[in-house]
């Protein structure tokens, strides 16, 4: 019974130990459904299954119904229009962190739109190139394509040994990556496989793309300088491209350089100005046209091709190429880098999708949501195209310019297709260090990460150190490689964590039922004899070592030595009974030798088997009390615990070599008759040590209780305590029936009662 006082209620119930609930509480029975069930269900075909998996499937046939032309039609079309823009641009960019001619990026910035189109769930996300995605896909191009030195070797049977004839070699590999990455997202998507996000953490995704923001910076560098760099794709990469260029540093085109460092003055500094005055502002001001407009018009008009040297987009073929053939051996040469390359572009995808599907209050599906992106990646990619996700700036644009839906998208797919049939060739004199200055103002977003870590610091130092760790692994490593040994460092941060817990000693605070940790606390109230210990974790083979360790600095003994030290003692005493040198009295017993000698050749040489067995007193006519002193000098340990209670509150589950490590730990402590109660588990824990025959005549299922104050007061009413006293301070007198003391050292006569005095 709950009864509320004000703030405060009163509850009124018996002491239940787990066996006691079940009794006065039966439990229902239920049918748990099979792996038959399931399948069952799954083949099951009705109406309005086969309706909902078309909608699933086919997300655009639940909102273009219900789709508000009068109210949202001009918002789309400004905002696919405004993000339009940005796609040519980004595609254009992009495209040469794939070490692609920039023409192939509007293809990544076009298929993939038109297939989410009609498959995607979220209504506001931009798919297209994102340049994390486009630095793994170039890592594997440079790495299965020739140099222009090695042209000639490599293709010795084949006409193809010119710049256009290596250009075509990685459309075609960063195509088949492509196809390949959509093959696993589609794979993962359909088998509903979108949980694997998980593993990839907020931190780590962070710190992944703040790397890749690094490796995106010096990839660009040559581009700006205008220098030949050569291609590394090992670990260490980033290092030996840093060497190149400050080596070739005076070989630098100057107006590459000036232009390049112009244009990425101006973006970011009208970028601040957009962020710090998007309230004000109607629209964002649209600075990559503005400034891809005038370099392409200075360029043009003052011909800086032939007067300076400087390197250009070059020729743009109007139209689309016919579909490529995936290489059957850059499948197999690329598995491993495509499987990072679709995990890392659904993840990026589907964050950033969540966060406006929050904010606005509408569903996505994970799984719907991989299907989408595979099927947009295999048709880009036979098309020429390269991996695509969503750009958080172009996003950014689509949402902040009005986008409702993705009507915007078709808008901006619109727009890219314009530039690639009709008006691409206008964009031929736009020099790539002015692409290379607009892929860096993208990075603003990503290096400002940095300022993560103070926060991830004073939140979690673990999550702090994942980032800094998957920082340091992709910008050392690469990012296909990075990004491996961050997953496993992640996962391996979560074994430390569970292997090493915060295990705790609590104690009642307040005088109620609430225990805490005991240090937190000054005014505290804890039973004499009586210990709490809690466990935070999972309790497995790899920590249940140190969970004993740490239970036995808390208690301050080993329950196994005491055991064996008892038992020798008791091999003493039993040949000083034997002997007749104790003398049963009313009032004790009287050793009648001041000496007693064994030989310490004969203890020594007691199996340790024999010492490690319960303590068995029945066949003496005494009790032994191994707290007080007993005769001729024999020196055992003495504890201050009687009862032990374990919080498993937070073990969600056991494994069963664990079993047989915690089954070791309560019979130690039993066989030196301290008593052990668990706590707060669940049915289905105890179910299971049921199953696995894990009690017996020594460990019982009956020291399962509910909850810490459940223990504690049976404990109190076993031994006898005033609940309504409970203070360590106080000293009660309480006459026991069942506790006798001895007047001669630590040996009591069974027949003998007499009062005793009791603390707690």
């Amino acid at each position: 019974m709950i009864e509320p006082i004000g703030n405060q209620y009163v509850v009124a119930r018996p002491v239940y130990s787990a066996n006691a609930f079940g009794e006065d509480h039966k439990k229902k029975q239920r049918h748990h459904k099979t792996l038959l069930d399931h399948l069952k269900k799954l083949c099951r075909c009705s109406a309005q299954r086969a309706k909902k998996i078309a909608f699933s499937s086919f997300p655009i046939a639940s909102w273009l119904p219900a789709y508000r032309i009068k109210e949202w039609l001009l918002s789309d079309i400004v905002s696919g229009i405004s993000t339009g823009l940005v796609a040519v641009l980004q595609g254009l960019a992009f495209a040469l962190l794939v070490t692609i001619p920039p023409g192939y990026g509007l293809y990544a910035a076009f298929f993939p739109v038109i297939i989410y189109f009609f498959l995607g769930t979220s209504r506001h996300i931009s798919v297209g190139p994102f340049p994390v995605l486009s630095m793994m896909v170039g890592a594997v191009v440079v790495r299965l394509t020739p140099t222009d030195s090695a042209a000639d070797s490599t293709f010795a049977n084949s006409s193809m040994t010119n710049d256009s004839s290596i250009d075509e070699q990685k459309v075609i590999v960063a195509a088949t990556v492509t196809i390949l990455s959509g093959i696993i997202q589609l794979l993962m998507g359909v088998l509903r496989l979108g949980f694997v996000v998980i593993y990839l953490s907020e931190s780590l995704i962070s710190g992944f793309t703040t790397a890749a923001a690094i490796h995106v910076l010096v990839s660009q560098l040559k581009f700006m300088f205008q220098l030949t760099v050569p291609a590394h794709t090992d670990p260490f990469s980033l290092f030996k491209v840093l060497e190149s260029v400050f080596s070739q540093i005076e070989k630098t085109n100057i107006a590459d350089l000036v232009t390049s460092l112009v244009i990425l003055v101006v973006v970011f500094v009208v970028k601040e100005i957009n962020q710090r005055y998007k309230a004000k502002l109607p629209v964002p001001i649209p600075i990559e046209l503005i400034v891809t407009v005038i370099a392409t018009g200075v360029s043009y008009g003052f011909d800086f091709k032939r007067r300076f040297n400087v390197a250009v987009i070059g020729e743009m073929k109007p139209g689309f190429q016919a579909p490529i053939t995936p290489s059957r051996q850059t499948f197999q040469d690329t598995i491993g880098d495509c499987f990072g390359i679709a995990i890392v572009g659904f993840a990026v995808a589907f964050s950033v999708a969540s966060v406006y599907s929050l904010k606005y209050d509408y569903p996505i599906d994970g799984n719907q949501e991989l299907i989408a992106m595979g099927a947009g990646n295999i048709f880009g990619g036979s098309f020429r195209g390269f991996a695509a996700s969503t750009s958080l700036s172009r996003s950014g644009v689509q949402e902040s310019t009005g986008g409702k839906t993705q009507i915007a998208g078709l808008i901006s797919a619109i727009i890219v297709l314009i530039v690639i049939v009709a008006i691409g060739f206008l964009l031929e004199p736009l020099q790539k260090s002015v692409l290379a200055a607009l892929a860096l103002g993208n990075l603003k977003g990503m290096l400002m990460q940095f300022v993560e870590i103070r926060r991830l610091w004073r939140k979690d130092k673990y999550d702090c150190l994942i980032w800094v760790m998957t920082f340091i692994f992709a910008v050392v490593l690469g990012l296909g490689l990075g990004l491996a040994a961050s997953v496993a460092f992640q996962l391996l941060t979560i074994v430390f964590r569970t292997q090493f817990p915060k295990c705790s000693m609590l104690a009642n605070v307040g005088r109620s039922n609430i225990y805490k940790n005991r240090k937190d606390y000054s005014e505290i109230y804890e039973p004499e004899g009586v210990k709490i210990f809690r466990c935070p974790s999972p309790i497995y083979f790899a920590n249940i070592s140190f969970f004993k360790q740490k239970l036995i600095d808390a208690i301050g003994f080993r329950p196994l030595r005491i055991l064996r030290k008892r038992n020798k003692a008791l091999k003493k005493i039993r040949k000083l009974q034997k002997k007749g040198l104790l003398q049963v009295t009313p009032k004790g017993f009287i050793c009648t030798v001041d000496g007693f000698k064994d030989s310490d050749e004969e203890l020594d040489n007691d199996k340790i088997e024999e010492l490690d067995q319960p303590i068995n007193t029945k066949d003496l006519p005494f009790q032994i009390d191994w707290n007080a002193n007993l005769p001729l000098n024999i020196v055992v340990p003495k504890i201050n615990l009687h009862s032990l209670i374990l919080d498993f509150s937070a073990v969600s589950f056991l494994d069963v070599s664990s079993m047989r490590g915690l089954k070791t730990i309560l019979q130690e402590f039993i066989r030196i008759q301290v008593d052990v109660y668990i706590v707060g588990t669940d049915d289905d824990f105890i179910e299971k040590l049921k199953r696995c025959e894990f009690f017996d005549d020594e460990v019982k299922d009956s020291i399962f209780f509910l909850t810490i104050h459940d223990a504690v007061l049976h404990i109190l009413m076993k031994k006898d305590y005033s609940t309504s006293k409970f203070n360590p301070s106080q000293e009660v007198e309480a006459k026991l029936d069942d506790f006798t003391i001895n007047t001669n050292g630590g040996l009591r006569n069974r027949e003998c009662q007499v009062p005793i005095e009791t603390k707690f």
